[in-house]
C-alpha cells in the first residue's frame, strides 16, 4: 500500500480499513513534560489557558513540532463545558465544585445550554487548529468527559480515590443518579457534535472512573450513556473513540458501546483484546506511560510488540494506556513516535 497522509491513516484505522501502518498520537501529549508547554503555562492559570484561543492553539500544536505526533487533540479539560450548566468549578489542581450536586433540585437546575454559546472559545480553538493543520494533513481530535466520570466529580465535590459519595448515591438514590447521568449525556452529545461541526476529524470520550465498577454495575450505570452517545453523535462525520481507564474487566461491554474504537490501558494484553473484540472495533493503545522512561531501543521493541499484538484487530492506533506523566522524558516520547513511524519502513 502506498503511504497515506496522517489524516487518512487515522480515519481508516478508526473505521477498520487497510492502512500502510498504525497512526500514532499520545493522550495528554501537550502537557507539563514539554518545556515549551511549561513556558506558556507560567503566564496564565489552567482555566485561562483553556479559554485563551491563541495560547490553547499554541500548546495544542506543540506535540507536532516538538515530538512529531501524527494527530492533534485540542487543549482543554473534561470540565470545560460544566460551568455552562450552572456549576461553579475551580481547579486545585483537579476540578473542585463550589457546591457538590447531591439533591434532585440541584440536578433539575442543571442547564443543557447550546455549547456554541456557553463555550464559544472551544470551537474557535478547533476552527483555528483545523486551518493550521490543513497544509500538514494532520487530523484534529476533539474530546469530552463521559457522563459517569463527570458525575463522579460533581457528586463527590472533587477528586477521590474511591468516590464513595457518588457510589453510595447509585445504591441509595438510583433515580437521582440516573437523572444526573441523563442530563450529562444530553450535554455530552451536543458538545461532541458541536466539535465535529467545528472541524474535529474524530472525537474521544474519556471515562476515567468507570473502571471502578463491577461488570454488572458498568452495564447498568455506564453502558447506557455510552450507547446513547454513540447513537446520537455524528459518527458518519467523525469516528468515536471510547477510553475506559482500568477497564480490562469490561472490555466486551466497551466493545458493545457503538464506538468505532476502544482505547485500552496497559492492564490488558493487547493480543487478547484483539482476539476477543478486534473484529468488532478498532483498538487504541496501550503502552504504560512509565515505559517512556526506557532506552530508545527498548521503546522501539515495545512499539513493535504492540503493532504485532494488535495486527489481528480490524484497526489499531498506537498510543499510551493513559496520559503522558509530567516527569515523562521528552526523548522517550520522541522515541515512541519515531518507532511508530518506522513500522512503515520495515513493513
Amino acid at each position: 500500500m502506498s503511504e497515506l497522509d496522517p489524516t487518512e491513516r487515522l480515519l481508516r484505522s478508526c473505521r477498520g480499513e487497510p492502512v500502510d501502518r498504525p497512526p500514532v498520537w499520545l493522550m495528554r501529549q501537550a502537557g507539563r513534560y514539554l518545556p515549551a508547554y511549561r513556558r506558556v503555562r507560567e503566564q496564565v492559570t489552567f482555566l485561562e489557558l483553556c479559554r485563551d484561543v491563541d495560547r490553547a492553539v499554541e500548546v495544542s500544536l506543540q506535540p507536532i513540532d516538538e515530538v512529531g505526533s501524527e494527530a492533534v487533540i485540542f487543549f482543554s479539560d473534561i470540565f470545560t463545558p460544566i460551568p455552562g450548566m450552572g456549576v461553579e468549578v475551580d481547579f486545585a489542581p483537579g476540578p473542585v465544585m463550589a457546591e457538590p450536586i447531591r439533591t434532585a433540585a440541584q440536578v433539575e437546575a442543571l442547564r443543557v445550554p447550546d455549547p456554541r454559546e456557553s463555550v464559544p472559545y472551544v470551537f474557535e480553538i478547533q476552527r483555528t487548529l483545523r486551518r493550521e493543520l490543513a497544509s500538514r494533513e494532520i487530523p484534529l481530535l476533539g474530546f469530552a468527559g463521559a457522563p459517569f466520570t463527570l458525575a463522579a466529580y460533581l457528586v463527590e465535590g472533587s477528586g477521590s480515590r474511591h468516590f464513595g459519595t457518588w457510589k453510595r448515591m447509585l445504591w441509595q438514590e438510583p433515580e437521582l443518579a440516573r437523572a444526573l447521568l441523563a442530563r450529562l449525556t444530553e450535554m455530552t452529545v451536543g458538545y461532541l457534535n458541536a466539535q465535529i461541526e467545528a472541524g474535529a476529524h474524530a472525537v474521544q470520550l474519556f471515562d476515567t472512573w468507570a473502571g471502578m465498577l463491577s461488570p454488572a454495575e458498568y452495564r447498568e450505570w455506564v453502558q447506557p450513556s455510552h450507547r446513547e452517545i454513540a447513537a446520537k453523535v455524528d459518527r458518519s462525520a467523525a469516528p468515536l473513540i471510547l477510553y475506559v481507564n482500568d477497564g480490562a474487566h469490561v472490555l466486551e461491554e466497551a466493545a458493545e458501546s457503538g464506538a468505532d474504537v476502544v482505547s485500552l490501558d496497559w492492564r490488558i494484553d493487547l493480543a487478547e483484546a484483539a482476539r476477543r473484540v478486534g473484529s468488532r472495533v478498532s483498538l487504541q493503545g496501550n503502552l504504560d506511560p512509565c515505559a517512556l522512561a526506557a532506552p530508545p531501543e527498548t521503546i522501539a521493541k515495545l512499539v513493535a510488540d504492540l503493532a504485532r499484538d494488535a495486527a489481528p484487530a480490524r484497526g489499531h492506533i498506537l498510543n499510551l494506556g493513559h496520559g503522558c506523566l509530567p516527569e515523562t522524558p521528552v526523548e522517550g516520547v520522541r522515541a515512541f513516535i519515531a518507532a511508530a513511524k518506522g513500522l512503515g519502513a520495515s513493513a
